[in-house]
């Protein structure tokens, strides 16, 4: 990144600001986390500009993690005043998501780049099938509160949503709506697990990346702060246009336009396992 001319840089500033201003948008709005926009597009920028595809694809989740913290925040708060936070639940799932978050962060680092896209591939076109399904999945009409079913769902959450550098809302809502939640409240309450998903993550990728050889410039470890700092002023401040537009929209045919773009999306970061 150091060698980049004038030209160059613009273009990898301005790509990654229209990045975070819609991701922004989209984790207001939908709660899916903006981590699934930036890091396909952050893993692609950083391959342009001549990095590895392996340490392109690690700095993208790590970085996207971080973007994650203040965005969840400007969310999280902005939800909250609207009511549309589950205290009890957030309290009940907290620990086994931070746990499986921590342990994401720290495997990351044995996994290699081509297997963290496929993981990244696969979750997100389970995603976009699941937008566009005329009928949402019901596994029951209340949420269970078991041990067995705690570690097992809000753990799980936790650690695919660190490997993917995502907030979690990809996976939380869809998750809490199959058991009848609301649908509010589930958007607003994902929003506080991208906090808790994103801390410890973080720090795994900043340890386990630490010293890594040919990482871009103004990296801590699989972090990359100048990336970090051109998404995140967007990203909070769209987000909070998101929550807005969640409370005065049935975002429906949004929901579709962007299951079609996670779906292309998906295809392309997998298509090179298919193709050999």
């Amino acid at each position: 990144m150091e060698a980049l001319d004038l030209q160059s840089f613009l273009l990898f500033a301005a790509g990654l600001a229209v990045t975070g201003a819609f991701a922004g948008v989209l984790a207001g709005l939908l709660g899916v986390g903006g981590g699934i926009v930036i890091v396909p597009v952050l893993s692609f920028m950083l391959e342009f500009l001549k990095f590895s595809p392996n340490v392109a694809m690690h700095v993208a989740v790590g970085t996207s993690l971080l973007t994650i913290i203040p965005t969840s925040i400007t969310s999280l708060r902005a939800h909250n005043k609207r009511g549309a936070m589950d205290k009890d639940l957030i309290r009940a799932w907290a620990p086994y998501v931070a746990f499986g978050a921590a342990i994401g962060g720290i495997a990351a680092h044995f996994i290699s780049g081509a297997s963290l896209k496929s993981v990244f591939g696969f979750v997100a076109l389970a995603v976009a099938v699941n937008m566009l399904l005329p009928k949402k999945i019901v596994l029951g009409e209340h949420l269970p509160y078991s041990i067995p079913f705690r570690l097992g769902v809000p753990g799980m959450i936790g650690f695919i949503s660190s490997l993917m550098g995502i907030g979690g809302g990809s996976l939380t809502v869809p998750t809490l709506a199959a058991y009848s939640y609301p649908v509010h409240k589930a958007v607003g309450s994902s929003s506080a697990f991208g906090l808790i998903i994103s801390l410890p993550a973080v720090i795994g990728f900043v340890i386990t990346g630490w010293g890594e050889a040919g990482l871009p410039p103004l990296s801590l470890g699989y972090v990359n702060l100048l990336a970090a700092a051109l998404i995140i002023p967007l990203t909070m401040t769209t987000a909070k246009l998101g929550v807005k537009l969640a409370h005065s929209l049935k975002p429906e045919y949004l929901k579709r336009a962007f299951a079609v773009f996670l779906m292309i999306t998906s295809i392309r970061m997998l298509w090179p396992l298919f193709a050999g």
